[in-house]
């Protein structure tokens, strides 16, 4: 990966910062127990973008999508999880065009502050976060989205200076596979985002399995390529609910901006969460964690982290 060398040495500065903040965990505390950051439906975690190390350096500061749909209702929260807890959360002002039913957030590689947002009928808001306030600078909707696609995931990926793009839409049970698609991305002089020619995959999670399954809840993409995907189930709004992250291939972006997506024939199963509905997993730059979020409706939501960003 190619950066330049103020930027470069601006994430290699957050990427020390974490890996000392993720050694201050004692040998086998790390990644035990969820934290609690939401305590309803409106407070669940759908999305997690990772932001740096918190102001105290005893944290890791993200921000997190609500899937709410209603007028003036909770779109953004920040959140400084702390493996031995308790995790803080603080509500952000949404500036802008209100999006309904936002299921994933990513930082964009390369610009500070700015980040990508996903609605699940596959919109995409560009959006800047200034303290306690995202504005919204654009929005588009994703290429190629059919009819009754529900758009859950999104991870953004950098290579050599170019940008690529992966989502997918959720599935639903054994015969209705997650579509992954990946596309080249750019964004116009005013801020609007653009995609390139896309691809698509179909995608089967190991676990869990049987009728309402989500094959796809959220993704992202390890230093290494590595493609990382949560799946999940649940029986209603009180549960109950069962999700997994998997290990399910990888992606290249060429020096000429082609995106290329490769699917393991038999995905890796990371881990499993009984009793938890995971909708968001976020690898932290420069370690081998992963942050989990949860949306368990009428429960709220969790979070915790876990060492799947390795290799």
């Amino acid at each position: 990966m190619t950066l330049s060398t103020p930027r470069c040495a601006v994430r290699i500065t957050i990427a020390t910062t974490l890996l000392t903040v993720l050694a201050m965990i004692p040998a086998g505390a790390a990644g035990q127990s969820w934290q609690r950051v939401g305590t309803d439906a409106r407070s669940g975690v759908s999305g997690l973008a990772v932001e740096g190390p918190s102001a105290d350096g005893t944290g890791v500061d993200a921000l997190i999508v609500h899937d709410n749909r209603a007028p003036g209702q909770r779109r953004l929260s920040r959140v400084t999880h702390r493996d031995r807890g308790p995790d803080e959360v603080a509500p952000l002002t949404w500036s802008g065009a209100e999006p309904q039913d936002l299921e994933a957030i990513e930082a964009i590689p390369g610009m500070a502050g700015e980040y990508m947002a996903l609605a699940a009928r596959g919109i995409v808001y560009r959006v800047r976060v200034d303290g306690d306030t995202a504005a919204v600078v654009d929005y588009t909707p994703l290429p190629g989205v059919a009819p009754g696609d529900a758009d859950e995931s999104l991870a953004l990926v950098s290579r050599d200076g170019r940008l690529a793009v992966l989502w997918a839409s959720r599935g639903d049970g054994p015969d209705h596979p997650a579509v992954l698609y990946a596309a080249p991305l750019t964004f116009a002089p005013w801020g609007q985002p653009e995609f390139g020619a896309v691809s698509h995959r179909t995608y089967r999670a190991p676990y869990p399995a049987g009728e309402g399954t989500r094959h796809i809840t959220d993704l992202s993409v390890t230093d290494s390529g590595r493609i990382l995907a949560s799946s999940a189930a649940d029986a209603g709004d009180d549960g109950p609910f069962d999700s997994a992250v998997s290990d399910i291939g990888r992606v290249t972006v060429s020096p000429a901006g082609a995106v290329r997506v490769t699917l393991a024939k038999s995905p890796t199963l990371l881990g499993t969460f009984r009793g938890y509905k995971v909708e968001a997993v976020e690898c932290v730059p420069g370690t081998d964690r992963a942050l989990l979020g949860t949306d368990d409706e009428n429960h709220g939501g969790s979070v915790r982290s876990m060492p799947y960003c390795g290799r």
